[in-house]
């Protein structure tokens, strides 16, 4: 299984990037979003992937983070998502913005993306609604630095280089991994907890976890 490809970018297109690792160029699929943040041609990129494999095919698809992986893996889970559809899915709505829509029901959002219809979309809702919440709680543990990148100037590279981890404020699917857990801990069922934790979220983005654990305890309060 091919987890990872880290290369020099050789070729870049709206849904897919040619990646030369050592000399060996790999094709790897990836949604337009992704695409959109990858560097320039001739620089070096890293993204976490997953292998199709079929009778007479076999394909690979790119993801920024592991955590966008894992939402892949469970968007193919439901019975007529294939992976582009899935890839789909996650560039028109994004890993929070899918979430949110699974957390929440909300169909009508994951009829945005390309090749989903009505019927689909409600099934996906429908089947993944309780499911979401166990891989909207990993958010925090797979929000992780991607390794290091080859330098584009080196033909051979012996040994991965140090860097220092990015201190980059904690990204909204760690926020909503703890909000999740602090709500867990105190009782809630996890798709009731998620549910109101995708509500604080639309509500206010970017809300650090306080924030939206008061928030997400204001939605569950009992109505008077």
């Amino acid at each position: 299984m091919i987890g990872r490809i880290a290369g020099i970018i050789l070729h870049r297109a709206q849904d897919h990037v040619l990646i030369d690792v050592r000399g060996v160029g790999y094709i790897v699929h990836v949604s337009e979003r992704t695409a959109a943040g990858l560097p320039p041609v001739g620089q070096a990129t890293a993204l976490y992937t997953e292998l199709l494999v079929r009778e007479d095919l076999l394909q690979l698809f790119g993801f920024p983070t592991l955590l966008e992986k894992e939402w892949h893996r469970l968007l193919t889970s439901v019975q007529g998502v294939g992976a582009k559809v899935a890839q789909a899915i996650l560039g028109t709505l994004g890993p929070d913005g899918l979430s949110r829509a699974l957390a929440l029901g909300d169909w009508s959002a994951l009829r945005k993306a390309p090749g989903v219809g009505p019927k689909l979309a409600q099934r996906i809702a429908m089947e993944l609604k309780d499911k979401a919440p166990a891989v909207m709680a990993l958010g925090g543990a797979l929000t992780v630095d991607p390794g290091p990148l080859p330098s584009p100037d080196a033909e051979v590279i012996d040994a991965p280089t140090t860097r220092k981890p990015a201190t980059a404020a904690p990204s909204a699917a760690a926020a909503t991994a703890d909000a999740l857990s602090a709500l867990g801990n105190l009782g809630y069922a996890p798709s009731e907890a998620a549910s109101a934790v995708a509500q604080a979220a639309s509500a206010e983005p970017g809300a650090a976890t306080a924030a939206l654990i008061r928030a997400a305890l204001r939605l569950l309060a009992p109505k008077e």
